[in-house]
């Protein structure tokens, strides 16, 4: 363990290169969170506890209206049927936890997410465009500058009661989400737990502190889910982000004005068996006889090691053209197994002022990492911890020439949504707006990686209940405190 320490706070970076408090790049080589304490930092501490508020809410007038309701689908973690990242079929071992059969469920399963429709109606899905459609089961992408109104008419149509509850941005008790002994009543806890066919407005503001930090980059990302029963709800799908742009900086529909392409990414560990819809999945997808609720192998069959709801490099590719100014939103959830390493082959990101290819995440975290790719071709980007990729947790991202062409080594074919499935259908099993895709799959043309693309050793599949997280986060919150000794230490008069 010392050695690990000594590894962590040697390996840190030298002072200005220090984390920012969304991870955005610091272009000015500015201190961040674990910086100099707040009178070096900012020469004052007036000065500094101003920055840490923000300026005034100034509203701009304009209010960002978003139609979102939770729907019942069939969600399919692996709609191509196949192992995507070895471009073969799923090895006997991993059909063990992956094929549908006595007591086991499959990769089928119901599930309420978020999506959006066109207006009050409910009645049309908003169309994802086909570059965003390897968001999978993420809900609607929220974006807003700093100093507008968000509005959010939530429809709920699942069986469950729910909520939107976002992060970061400013909101009264009435579009909060959240239930707890809070002291109110009334419609201001209508919020808290949305029933079954009821609907209600969010409004949430976006003043100062919920936009880039003086060392951000032009926007930030926070995430929103249901938070009446955040566990449950939140295993059964009920996740989206949201973009803060600084003022001025955004286009018309909110985007950051220097970002060509945003790519949002959730590392979860889907546990199924959290879900509100364990019972029904059992009773629609498995065969008899049916396992104690508390089996091993059974509660291990129902994790799917996931980012955005697709396992081994299912689901539509993520695209990119070389030289452009990407934008990487990456966040995690999910239970103290959620630790994640997501790592970028080919090509790196700025992350806190420094040069990255793997950054950390745990629940509830987001960061922003900026990337300008310069390596065309098919590229893993997965997650690093052993068991986390054996398991599944990885995927492909591609750069494209300039002019949106595949590379030399790439394969057109399938390279882009089209062909790909995209996982979702509804509840009764038939396709649904953006989900278009068969609940099944089908064979995928995608480019297979190369032999090698993955690491010599590391086939089979593993399972997220034998990893020793806790050992490990002891360790990593040990080494990052002892990194924030050596900064201060460094940076203290």
């Amino acid at each position: 363990m010392l050695v690990l320490l000594l590894a962590a706070v040697t390996a840190g970076p030298a002072m200005g290169d220090t984390p920012s408090a969304h991870g955005a790049p610091d272009s000015h080589g500015a201190h961040g969170m674990d910086g100099p304490a707040p009178g070096a930092q900012a020469g004052t501490a007036g000065s500094y506890w101003n920055e840490v508020a923000g300026e005034p809410f100034h509203p701009t007038g304009r209010v960002r209206t978003y139609y979102i309701g939770a729907d019942e689908v069939v969600w399919n973690y692996a709609p191509d049927d196949r192992n995507d990242i070895t471009g073969q079929p799923f090895s006997p071992q991993e059909k063990t936890f992956l094929e549908s059969g006595p007591g086991r469920i499959g990769m089928r399963y119901v599930k309420c997410l978020y999506r959006g429709y066109t207006d009050a109606g409910f009645a049309t899905l908003a169309p994802r465009p086909p570059q965003d459609a390897y968001l999978g089961l993420l809900g609607p992408t929220i974006h807003a500058e700093v100093g507008d109104t968000i509005k959010v008419v939530f429809r709920n149509g699942c069986r469950i009661p729910d909520s939107v509850h976002p992060h970061g941005v400013f909101y009264t008790k009435a579009s909060e989400g959240a239930p707890y002994a809070d002291n109110t009543s009334g419609v201001d806890k209508y919020d808290d737990a949305v029933p079954t066919g009821g609907r209600h407005t969010y409004t949430w503001l976006v003043p100062d502190r919920a936009g880039p930090g003086p060392h951000d980059g032009s926007s930030v990302m926070w995430m929103y889910h249901s938070h009446t029963q955040e566990a449950s709800d939140t295993a059964a799908g009920l996740l989206g982000a949201m973009v803060i742009t600084g003022k001025g900086l955004g286009r018309p529909d909110g985007s950051p004005k220097d970002v060509d392409r945003e790519i949002v990414a959730l590392f979860e560990i889907m546990d199924e068996n959290r879900s509100p819809y364990l019972e029904e999945n059992l009773r629609r997808f498995a065969q008899p006889p049916y396992p104690a609720r508390d089996d091993v192998n059974f509660t291990r069959s129902n994790r799917r090691l996931a980012i955005n709801g697709y396992i081994f490099g299912n689901g539509p590719m993520i695209t990119m053209r070389k030289d452009e100014h990407v934008r990487w939103y990456v966040m995690g959830m999910g239970g103290e197994q959620d630790l994640h390493t997501p790592h970028w082959h080919g090509n790196s990101v700025l992350w806190s002022g420094m040069r990255m290819d793997t950054v950390s995440l745990l629940p509830a975290t987001m960061i922003t990492a900026d990337m300008v790719p310069d390596d065309v071709g098919t590229w893993l980007f997965h997650c690093h911890v052993n068991e986390h990729l054996l398991g599944g947790m990885i995927t492909r991202y591609q750069v494209l020439t300039p002019d949106g062409k595949p590379g030399p080594s790439s394969d057109s074919a399938g390279s882009g949504a089209a062909g790909a499935g995209t996982g979702a259908t509804s509840s009764s099993g038939s396709a649904s707006g953006s989900a278009s895709a068969s609940s099944a799959g089908s064979p995928s043309t995608k480019m297979p990686i190369p032999a090698g693309g993955v690491p010599a050793g590391e086939g089979g599949t593993a399972h997220p209940s034998s990893f020793p997280i806790v050992p490990v986060l002891i360790v990593f919150m040990m080494a990052l405190g002892a990194r924030r000794l050596i900064v201060r230490r460094r940076t203290t008069p």
